[in-house]
């Protein structure tokens, strides 16, 4: 067996064991992280363990999205269960904001009565969530440029590591300098992150939910693609939405110049739509005749 055919057929099955490794070993580090946290009262290593817990439910996330995404269409649900990614998107953002608000109220509290803490031990607890979160952004690496999901799960494991690692700093000057109030500074601080990453994915998810436009589609550039095809007079009604977080969908009605081949000018417009991101395009051609007797 050549070494290329057994690295092929190792990343196929490689992906789910990195997601499943990925999620135990993070799962079992934020129980450890949260108990210590609320152990020491440390709203730093409270608010980390919040954050590890959001990108250990978008890891999930991602790994039911790779699996739903393979589940054929059934009668009733003739798209499949793609759409299932999106919403799951949307809950994700939603518990994390509960979260923060949590850890927010807490660090305001523990900023006006600032209270005495082991430094050490929120550096040692911290230093062990970099490494895991090291390791689990390595297991992702080789798939990282091949699916929107896995990048992602990638780019949260490799922020959580620096965050923790702003904890850790933050843990060692508690313990030679005594300054409680680092703590739910850092809280605030994790906090804001937190809020920042998970809002694009909420605003993200609800306009997806709603069937927007997908972040990534330029509707400009459709537009301007469908019309400079040989053989377009005009066209209307055009709908872009977004199947999964990785399908999008599109349809629209074009008018045909006369004496143009419909078969052609479909083909063409299909081709041109695929390089703006659109993998499936419902295409409706009518002649002017026949539009004229619509409108």
């Amino acid at each position: 067996m050549s070494e290329h055919h057994h690295h092929h057929t190792v990343v196929a099955g490689d992906l789910s064991r990195a997601f499943i490794i990925g999620i135990v070993i993070n799962i079992l580090y934020i129980i450890a992280e949260a108990g210590v946290g609320l152990w020491q009262g440390s709203m730093g290593l409270l608010a980390d363990a919040g954050h590890n817990l959001g990108d250990v439910a978008s890891l999930a996330l991602s790994l039911i999205a790779v699996k739903l995404y393979k589940k054929a269409a059934t009668k009733y649900y003739t798209y499949g269960y793609k759409k299932s990614t999106i919403l799951v998107s949307l809950v994700n953002a939603v518990i994390l904001l509960v979260a923060v608000g949590g850890i927010v109220v807490e660090s305001i509290s523990k900023f006006i009565n600032p209270e005495p803490l082991e430094g050490f031990t929120i550096a040692v607890v911290a230093g062990i969530g970099v490494l895991i979160n090291g390791i689990t952004a390595y297991l992702f690496i080789d798939h990282k440029d091949n699916d929107l999901n896995v990048k992602g799960a990638y780019l949260h494991m490799a922020m959580d590591a620096l965050v923790s690692l702003g904890v850790v700093v933050a843990g060692i000057l508690i313990h030679y300098t005594g300054w409680y109030i680092v703590d739910p500074i850092i809280g605030f601080i994790v906090a804001f992150v937190i809020v920042k990453s998970t809002w694009s994915l909420l605003s993200d998810s609800l306009r997806l939910s709603l069937d927007g436009v997908p972040e990534s589609v330029d509707i400009e550039k459709i537009k301007s693609a469908i019309a400079e095809v040989d053989g377009v007079a005009s066209f209307h009604h055009l709908h872009v939405w977004a199947i999964s977080t990785t399908d999008n969908a599109l349809t629209v009605h074009i008018v045909v110049k006369e004496g143009a081949d419909q078969e052609i000018v479909k083909n063409k417009v299909k081709e041109s739509l695929t390089v703006c991101g659109i993998n499936h395009a419902t295409l409706e051609l009518e002649t002017r005749a026949c539009c004229e007797l619509n409108c």
